[in-house]
């Protein structure tokens, strides 16, 4: 029997309208300060109608942010900002959680002020927007052992502040190439110490992030999200199974509200993570693959996902829920006003009529 993705979905304590959700995509459109703005709480407010929204990646420090005028949740004036999209959401009959993004080695010195910082000395190949042009990758400064539980309590401390602002939970990202992915990979991670070499070692740090912010926030308000075996943002992992059964095998006790994997298409590591982590939510994403309403059926009905995570559709599409169930087009996407801007190209995207 096919399951119904329009009915209600309960996760943990939340109440999810439907089975959808908003994937987590970078707008740049943060304020002065990076802070939210009523922008863009206009923006996820429109977008309600998915079952749960995952926010932008959201920096939990300075140094963490890796592209222009994306936000944070690292100050007071931060907080208000996401108060004012946790309180536009939920005045629809939304579910909205923070993605704290550490970009790590994906930044650069012009955007933060500051060399970035990675578990090792190493550069990874391509460049970032800057703010006037396109610049190479840097070579970050690698974060010695010491300095590693001063990075958990910066995700602590973003998950404490995301709560205080009334957003009901949080996503660790540990995938897509960022810090805690970096961590995870054995070409990014060339470290000595407990942090490096073994599959366990590489999965500690995450672990151990996960671990606090369950323990800061409460375990059923986070989420993480992992990227097995995908190369965004150069990486390369040659013992894909084993890093992500240790940690699976490191995480599976936390009791987490859910595992969002996001997965090229053709493998299969999502199946064996099911396999490792019983009992878990499951988010599925797909990378460069089909993102529309039999992909999703496909997906939860064949029990690879319990929820199903859209990205682009989301763009330009607020009412895109609605435009599944009643079988309506959808609206193209304008490359162009995706990242940075205004309201066009962002919240101006029409809406089936009532």
């Amino acid at each position: 029997m096919s399951i119904d993705l329009f009915a209600p979905f309960r996760l943990g304590d939340l109440e999810l309208k439907n089975r959808f959700v908003m994937a987590p995509m970078t707008r740049n459109r943060a304020g002065e300060g990076t802070a939210p703005t009523a922008l863009n709480a206009e923006y996820y407010a429109q977008r309600a109608g998915a079952g749960l929204i995952i926010t932008e990646g959201t920096q939990p420090s300075a140094v963490g942010q890796g592209y222009p005028n994306t936000p944070g949740l690292h100050t007071e004036d931060q907080v208000a900002g996401w108060r004012l999209v946790a309180d536009a959401v939920h005045a629809v009959g939304g579910v909205v959680v923070a993605q704290l993004m550490h970009t790590g080695r994906i930044g650069h010195e012009k955007i933060t002020g500051q060399q970035p910082v990675a578990p090792s000395a190493i550069a990874a190949a391509g460049q970032v927007f800057t703010g006037a042009g396109m610049d190479d990758l840097p070579t970050p400064r690698a974060l010695a052992t010491d300095e590693l539980p001063g990075v958990v309590a910066e995700f602590v401390d973003a998950a404490r502040r995301a709560v205080e602002a009334g957003l009901d939970g949080v996503e660790l990202h540990a995938a897509n190439g960022y810090l805690l992915h970096q961590f995870l990979g054995d070409t990014s991670n060339a470290r000595t110490d407990a942090y490096g070499g073994s599959p366990e070692n590489r999965a500690r740090f995450v672990v151990e992030v996960a671990t606090a912010v369950a323990a800061a926030i409460g375990a059923g308000r986070v989420g993480i999200r992992v990227s097995p075996g995908h190369a965004f943002n150069d990486m390369t992992e040659t013992e894909v199974e084993a890093t992500y059964e240790a940690l699976v095998t490191g995480l599976a006790p936390l009791g987490l509200l859910y595992l969002h994997i996001a997965e090229d298409p053709g493998t299969t590591y999502g199946e064996a993570l099911r396999t490792l982590f019983p009992g878990v939510v499951i988010i599925s994403t797909g990378f460069q693959g089909a993102s529309d309403l039999e992909t999703a059926q496909s997906v939860v009905d064949s029990d690879r996902g319990d929820l199903f995570a859209v990205g682009r559709g989301f763009l330009a599409n607020p009412d895109l829920v609605e435009r599944f169930r009643v079988g309506a087009p959808l609206n193209a996407v304008d490359q162009a006003t995706t990242y940075g801007g205004g309201a066009e190209g962002y919240t101006d995207y029409s809406r089936l009529s009532a």
